[in-house]
């Protein structure tokens, strides 16, 4: 009785929390161009660390495989 009682609760909880999580704020509107200017400049230092990230690897990319070793070809045993 006491496990069932304790996966009730360990249950409800687990609900009550997802449920709190998803509780949504909605959008909002701000009129302060503070704010605006904030929020635009944080937007272009996303796209640009986006931008270099994605050129990043397209460099390590190819110093990695110019340095590895070819695969030897299998040789027939007869």
């Amino acid at each position: 009785m006491k496990k069932v009682s304790l996966a009730v609760l360990v249950a409800l909880s687990a609900m009550t929390g997802a449920a709190y999580a998803q509780t949504d704020k909605g959008i909002t509107m701000s009129t302060d161009p503070a704010k605006a200017a904030e929020f635009e400049q944080h937007a272009q230092d996303v796209q640009s660390k986006q931008q270099a990230m994605e050129s990043a690897p397209a460099m390590s990319q190819h110093k990695t495989t110019h340095h590895k070793k070819a695969a030897k070809p299998m040789a027939a045993s007869e």
